[in-house]
């Protein structure tokens, strides 16, 4: 008898363990999730356009295949690659997230700047010249590769903020924030691109007349809500992106810029006594973004005249290799 109560002790010990570790990845995925809300945000917004162009009846299929290849690229190559990372080469995080950073900075001021300076989108264009098969293996490709982009930005982000020396709770949270945001984003997506269709139906076939002019009303508020959506991304990726350089920048031994921002942010609280945490964090945000937009203006001609030629160079060197391939078989 008392083997069996001994047995029983441990078994609760044991489920005890179990579920304080469970706690502790629930806490810390919630809390690195919330790190990377600017790039779940600019993921939700960017992709719908992928489906611009295509048949209804194509927009689920194509948002499933991104979504499965997002899985397939957080759960089975980033994760793996953020664990060992971490385990190897911790020094490689700060400067591998302000790379990422760097990245959101580009993309939210290359935006703002085609709304300064107008230029002719691609996409029409592409759309007319290509089969719907084409094009459409062609946007699941550019989707695929943007989202892995994001994908690495989101798992750096998660990685840097969780704080605990377990490998099983830091693989564990990994693994939950990669599968939510996912989960997440895709299914908004998905809700994004039908909800044109969902408004049709419900403006045809409603039995009331508020079920109608509900419908209507969607159909007529989509693009509104996805510029609205679009926006907010942008605006998400300066700040997101602002900030992980700020901080970098001070993990690096260059704590003026961090110092700065923090002390004009708490000198505003401190003329407004009410709500002084939330002036604190729009203050940081709002000075977070503008120097995530000042790096991005920076980055725009940098990329534009030397990295985009270098890479249309190895592209054209590969185009000719499998060109020469092709015709000696």
């Amino acid at each position: 008898m008392s083997g069996l109560l001994a047995l029983l002790d441990d078994v609760a010990a044991i489920a005890k363990l179990a579920a304080a570790q469970l706690d502790d990845v629930a806490a810390q995925a919630t809390k690195a999730g919330t790190k990377a809300a600017g790039v779940v945000i600019d993921d939700a917004a960017v992709t719908p356009k992928y489906v611009t162009g295509l048949p209804a009846a194509r927009e689920l299929p194509i948002v499933w295949k991104i979504a499965r290849a997002s899985f397939f690229n957080k759960l089975v190559i980033l994760l793996p690659l953020a664990l060992l990372l971490n385990a190897f080469l911790p020094w490689l995080l700060t400067p591998l997230l302000m790379l990422g950073g760097c990245y959101l900075c580009f993309e939210g001021a290359e935006k703002i700047w085609h709304l300064i300076v107008p230029h002719e989108p691609e996409g029409p264009r592409k759309a007319e010249t290509l089969d719907a098969a084409l094009l459409e293996e062609q946007r699941v490709k550019g989707a695929i590769k943007t989202d892995f982009i994001l994908s690495a930005e989101i798992m750096t982000i998660t990685l840097a903020a969780i704080e605990t020396d377990s490998v099983w709770t830091e693989g564990l949270a990994l693994a939950a924030v990669a599968i939510g945001i996912t989960a997440l984003v895709y299914g908004a997506v998905a809700l994004l691109v039908k909800a044109d269709d969902i408004g049709l139906k419900m403006s045809q076939a409603g039995h009331f007349a508020v079920v109608r002019a509900l419908g209507r009303w969607i159909v007529k508020s989509m693009p509104k809500i996805l510029a609205l959506i679009a926006t907010v991304g942008t605006a998400a990726m300066l700040w997101v992106g602002g900030s992980i350089l700020v901080h970098g920048v001070n993990d690096l031994g260059w704590p003026w810029l961090y110092d700065s921002i923090h002390h004009l942010a708490v000198a505003a609280a401190q003329e407004i006594a009410a709500a002084d945490g939330a002036i604190t964090w729009a203050v940081t945000a709002f000075l977070d973004g503008l120097v995530g937009l000042a790096a991005g203006l920076l980055l725009i001609p940098i990329v534009a005249k030397l990295l985009l030629p270098l890479f249309g160079v190895f592209a054209r060197r590969k185009a000719d290799e499998d060109s020469t391939q092709g015709t000696k078989v």
